[in-house]
Parts: structure tokens; sequence; C-alpha cells
């Protein structure tokens, strides 16, 4: 009796699980297919399901509207962001994690603050520095202002991440002359791998997606993807083919991203889950 009970259990949770991945993998079906139709295609209703793909808008965004550069401000953006929030971020979070000092708790809860901070609060003072200073419309200007929201997710992640690695192998470390920047590069940081990979897919998904400062301080040269796509709803005519297409291009590098750190980030998104 209680064989066909297990069996109608795990069948629901099948079921369950298969209406969850469904639920989630729905919104990316339907932005992939919608970039694949042509403008009275996509306008249909009731929707079109079966219907003749073609690549115009994609040849359109990139060709004609030129959304490679975008694409590329986006890659700048994102990559230098995340290396300098995991080059700044993982030490100061291995500080925390491993010394005491005074003024401690005051700059972890300051770090921390930060992040709380809402982006709309900041975007006019922000917008009245980058022009007195010169740097609208630059590269450095949207990777100085996402440092401020990456860097506290670095150091909030890494350093729970520190904290969990033994101190006696920093201790068995020292005892064999290895000096503090010796045993964080070669000892704790490749153990707080997981951590570190974690906080790097947030802060380039965080980097790449950001919409608000990208369309504020690089309203040209710097445009980044993101910010182009909201240029092609301006006016009553919506390209809805063009938008899913620069959409599903702003969302392929965030998944070769993520698959490429995908060996660490199970891990450290379960750490702490199991004592």
């Amino acid at each position: 009796m209680a064989a066909p009970v297990q069996r109608r259990s795990q069948w629901g949770e099948a079921l369950l699980l298969l209406l969850i991945g469904l639920f989630c993998v729905f919104p990316f079906y339907w932005m992939v297919t919608t970039s694949l139709k042509t403008q009275v295609v996509a306008l249909e209703s009731p929707p079109v399901w079966w219907f003749t793909p073609t690549l115009a808008n994609y040849w359109e965004v990139l060709f004609v509207d030129k959304v490679g550069p975008a694409l590329i401000n986006s890659i700048i953006v994102a990559v230098c962001t995340t290396a300098l929030a995991v080059g700044l971020g993982t030490p100061a979070a291995y500080a925390l994690a491993r010394f005491e000092f005074r003024g401690k708790q005051d700059l972890w809860f300051w770090f921390i603050t930060n992040r709380f901070v809402s982006p709309v609060v900041l975007a006019f003072p922000v917008f009245l520095i980058a022009r007195g200073t010169g740097l609208r419309d630059t590269h450095i200007a949207l990777i100085l202002m996402y440092l401020t929201f990456t860097l506290p997710i670095v150091i909030w992640i890494c350093t729970d991440q520190f904290r969990s690695i033994p101190r006696e192998l920093d201790e068995a470390a020292m005892l064999e002359g290895a000096s503090q920047w010796r045993i964080f590069r070669s000892i704790c940081l490749p153990l707080a791998m997981p951590g570190v990979a974690v906080s790097s897919i947030l802060s380039f998904i965080f980097s790449w997606n950001e919409l608000l400062f990208a369309y504020i301080l690089a309203p040209k040269a710097a445009k980044t993807a993101p910010a182009m796509a909201v240029t092609f709803m301006e006016g009553y005519d919506v390209p809805y083919g063009k938008i899913m297409a620069t959409s599903t291009l702003i969302v392929v590098p965030v998944l070769i991203f993520a698959l490429l750190a995908s060996k660490h980030l199970v891990r450290g998104l379960t750490m702490g889950a199991v004592k």
C-alpha cells in the first residue's frame, strides 16, 4: 500500500517541478520566438504559435540601428565593474572576516547600507557630479557608479565565505613562514571561490542589466544595450520584434557567463545550508 502512495507522491512532485520549469522558461521562449517574427505576426491576436521564422529583426538591430556598439559598451562596463568589485571586495572581505580592528562593525554596516540605497535617490546628484567633472557619457562614469552597488555584494557574500574557512589553516601556514598575503592568495581565496563566483555573477548581471544610470549617464557614445532597447519604444509604433531581438542579445552573454561559473554557483548559493 505504501509503494503506490509513494509513486503518486513522486509523480506529483515531478509534475510540480515540470510546471515550475515551464513557468520559468516560457518568458524566455516568448522573447526568442517574438524576435523571430515580423511585426505583423507579432501583433496577431490570438498569438500565432506556428510561423516562418526570420532573422530580419537581428539584421536590423545589428546593422541598421547599430546595437553592436551598445553591446560592446555593456561588455566593457560589466567586465570592468565585475573585475574591480572582485579585486577590491575580496581583500576587504578577508580583512573583515579575519582581523579585529577599531570601527570594524561600523565599516561593515556602512558597506551593507550602501547596497540598500535606492538608485532613484542618487540619480540627480550623480548626474550633476558626472556633468560637472566631464565624466558624463563615458565608461568610467558607469563603472564608478556601479561599483557603489556591486562592491557591497562582493564584500557581503565573500565575508561569510571566508568566515567558514577554519582559522587553523591560517595558523598552520604562518608556522611554515607564509605571509598574510600568501595565505589569502594561495589558501583562503581558492577555498572561497564558490562565494567569489556567486558575487561575480550577481555583479555582472547587475552591471549588464542596469538601465536607470545607463540612460542618464551615457546617452550617446557610451550607451549600453539596455538603454538602446528602450529607445525603440519612442513614439507610437512599438517594434516588438526589434525589442525582443535586442533583449535576446542582452540575455545571451549573461547565460554564457553563468554557465562558465556554474561549477561554483550551486556550492556558493548553498553555502551555510549544511553545517
